[in-house]
């Protein structure tokens, strides 16, 4: 006898679970065709999103087993796929991050699940895909329990230091999450110094993003061409990830390129860099080219993204 709840919606969504499961290509807990278990592949995003996560938070997050959770970890270790390093408050618990490698795993799985779902999609009509993901929404908005008010973000024009804020962030990060050599430092030092040199305030501008009064986060539009504006140097500090600080930088970005009187917008990243790609995306960005190229001292996809205004 059910606990709570009419049976006939009890097995109506158990029958929609083992559909979708089955449509998704994830029985016998391996996600499509990837060498990874659906949870190996959950921590694998969490990971990728969420910067030097505890265990301990991904299991609670993910509703994993310890043991189960553990021995995941284990295998990520063996991999190289991952770093660990003792919590401080507790040494028994452990911050997580991806490597280099991690990194580059989760992308070629992520674009794999990406390929999987759109050509799903593209076996429907324009109108019952509307539907499908209009269903989910709905589906997702019902179910998701109630969040606190994040943190308020503020995004002002940039002033006087900021410019060497920004390299040295920018350096910082890419050097920590991907292993990037001084090179990339030079890049964005030269970026920001032209920045400086030939800024147009009617055609470009710097936004900076912060929290509770302190800097998190960057930005940059500056002209392509007349028509043709260029997003450049999204970051986003680790503490402030999870805030909507990205996603709020490169929709300011794109209103401001608006205002300009720009009619199309581009930018160039790499394909590792997946919760960046997640945002531009999300933002009606359209990938258009892609090539692997040397730079930084790694081997990387670089990609053109462009959106219409």
């Amino acid at each position: 006898m059910s606990i709570d709840g009419n049976d006939d919606q009890i097995a109506a969504v158990r029958a929609f679970n083992r559909f979708y499961t089955r449509k998704l290509g994830v029985l016998d807990q391996h996600l499509g065709k990837s060498p990874f278990s659906l949870s190996e592949a959950r921590v694998l995003y969490e990971l990728a999103h969420r910067d030097d996560l505890a265990a301990k938070e991904i299991g609670n997050e993910l509703g994993l087993d310890p043991g189960y959770l553990s021995r995941i970890v284990q295998s990520f270790d063996e991999k190289g796929l991952i770093t660990r390093k003792p919590l401080p408050a507790d040494r028994r618990q452990y911050q997580l991050s991806l490597t280099a490698k991690g990194r580059q795993t989760f992308a070629k799985l992520n674009l794999g699940s990406q390929n999987e779902v759109a050509a799903m999609l593209a076996q429907l009509s324009a109108g019952d895909a509307t539907r499908l993901t209009q269903a989910m929404a709905t589906i997702e908005a019902v179910l998701e329990q109630h969040r606190s008010e994040p943190a308020s973000v503020v995004l002002r024009s940039h002033c006087v230091g900021d410019m060497g804020w920004v390299i040295s962030k920018q350096a910082a990060a890419y050097a920590a999450d991907y292993g990037w050599d001084i090179s990339y430092e030079a890049l964005v030092a030269e970026i920001c110094a032209q920045f400086i040199k030939n800024y147009d305030a009617a055609r470009e501008h710097c936004w900076i993003a912060e929290v509770a009064g302190e800097p998190v986060g960057s930005i940059f539009l500056v002209k392509a061409t007349d028509q043709i504006a260029k997003l450049r140097l999204l970051q986003v500090e680790k503490k402030a990830r999870g805030l909507g600080v990205g996603r709020a930088l490169v929709e300011q970005c794109i209103r401001g390129a608006r205002e300009r009187g720009y009619i199309k917008m581009t930018l160039w990243t790499q394909s590792i860099l997946v919760a960046a790609r997640g945002i531009y995306q999300s933002a009606g960005f359209k990938l258009v080219a892609s090539e692997p190229h040397r730079s930084f001292g790694q081997n990387l996809i670089g990609e053109t993204w462009e959106k219409d205004l």
